[in-house]
């Protein structure tokens, strides 16, 4: 939006005005000549957006993500293996990076509550990291094990924006009491993620976030995103509502305020996670806190005997699925598209179907489909590239 030029003569008749107004019933002097105009000032100039580069060529790499959905919502209940208390934090479906910090603390309240302050963490992602943190900082003398590093697991190759009820639960499954339990994660996390904006690095930052649409069809109905699998619906649960005093709302724009050729555009604000650099700085603050990573593999829950400390936090994820037996967790696959990195593209955009946003270490290109339905109940972890292709033509044409 372009906007007027401020004059000097508008900033007193907004500023002072009124007291000049409230004086002039007591003026005994003749009224002064009226101020010449200042001389123009050139307009505010609107947003540039550098264009992203859509071009197959540019594909580096694919990843694939398996999501741990749960029906009920995370599993954040505490059991006893053998002589073990374990302290159950996985099954975040979409949402894990989102909600780490508000699930670390509730993580480690069940984790203390017994006295304990020699604590294992089992798993390196972003549950782990920060529930290790969190307990670290109560306290606790804290290892984490772990088959992999961060770079390895699957929140490595998480989107990487703020989304905290992402496939969180089925409404129709949830406990009662679950919305109040997840409007709490997400205002302890939202409060930990500000702290990391502004740190070299950029860990955390905020996009702007163009939502784009076509004109509708004839029928009156929108042009249809690529069909999803066929699955039994799940009604996901949605809390974002409870949350609505945090961060900025989307609006409107009118066609002179952005240059997409499209029938309507609204414009948002999204936090968005430099991941590598997020997880490595996670990581470096452990290690020099004093906690320790250890490499081991579970294939079992008779493995945690091998553990010298009598209290365990699983934050395994997906990897819950196995290791715990866990059949209440639902695979929801995401692949990314990774195109080479653009330092000058400061915006991500949703279009059809499809999510951009820009990172340091690439520019994430990711199909969502029209619904949370899409990749849901798919185990397959093996890149598709022509759904990559599709994907980036997609977006492709808003920059033709």
């Amino acid at each position: 939006m372009i906007l007027a030029p401020i004059r000097r003569r508008h900033v007193l008749a907004g500023a002072g005005g009124l007291g000049l107004t409230g004086l002039a019933g007591c003026a005994t002097t003749a009224p002064a000549a009226p101020e010449a105009p200042s001389p123009s000032r050139p307009a505010f100039q609107p947003r540039v957006l550098a264009p992203l580069r859509m071009d197959i060529s540019r594909l580096t790499h694919m990843t694939v993500c398996l999501r741990p959905f749960r029906a009920a919502g995370p599993r954040l209940d505490v059991e006893t293996v053998g002589d073990k208390r374990v302290v159950h934090n996985y099954g975040h479906g979409g949402s894990g990076w989102s909600l780490a910090w508000g699930s670390a603390q509730i993580a480690a309240r069940n984790a203390l509550e017994g006295g304990a302050r020699d604590i294992a963490v089992i798993g390196c992602g972003a549950l782990g990291l920060t529930a290790a943190l969190t307990l670290q900082r109560a306290g606790a003398n804290v290892t984490i094990y772990a088959a992999e590093r961060t770079p390895q697991t699957r929140s490595a190759r998480a989107t990487g924006v703020w989304s905290p009820d992402s496939r969180i639960a089925d409404a129709a499954r949830a406990p009662a009491a679950f919305g109040d339990v997840w409007e709490r994660m997400a205002r302890d996390s939202w409060a930990m993620h500000r702290t990391y904006v502004g740190l070299p690095g950029r860990p955390v930052f905020w996009n702007d976030n163009y939502i784009l649409r076509d004109a509708p069809r004839p029928d009156g109905t929108a042009p249809a995103p690529a069909p999803e699998p066929q699955q039994p619906a799940v009604d996901f649960a949605y809390y974002s509502d409870r949350i609505r005093d945090l961060g900025s709302r989307s609006r409107p724009l009118e066609p002179h305020e952005h240059p997409f050729p499209v029938a309507q555009a609204r414009l948002g604000l999204t936090m968005t996670f430099n991941v590598a650099e997020l997880a490595a700085r996670l990581t470096a603050d452990f290690l020099r806190e004093g906690g320790r990573i250890q490499q081991m593999t579970f294939h079992t829950p008779a493995d945690l005997a091998r553990l010298s400390e009598p209290v365990v936090v699983n934050c395994t994820g997906y990897g819950a699925r196995a290791l715990w037996g866990d059949d209440t967790i639902t695979p929801v696959r995401g692949q990314i598209s990774w195109l080479a990195p653009q330092p000058e593209v400061d915006y991500s955009l949703y279009y059809n179907g499809v999510s951009v946003v820009p990172r340091p270490d690439g520019i994430v290109v990711q199909a969502l489909g029209g619904s949370d339905m899409f990749g849901y109940g798919i185990e397959e972890e093996v890149a598709d590239r022509a759904e990559a292709e599709q994907a980036i033509n997609t977006v492709a044409r808003l920059f033709a």
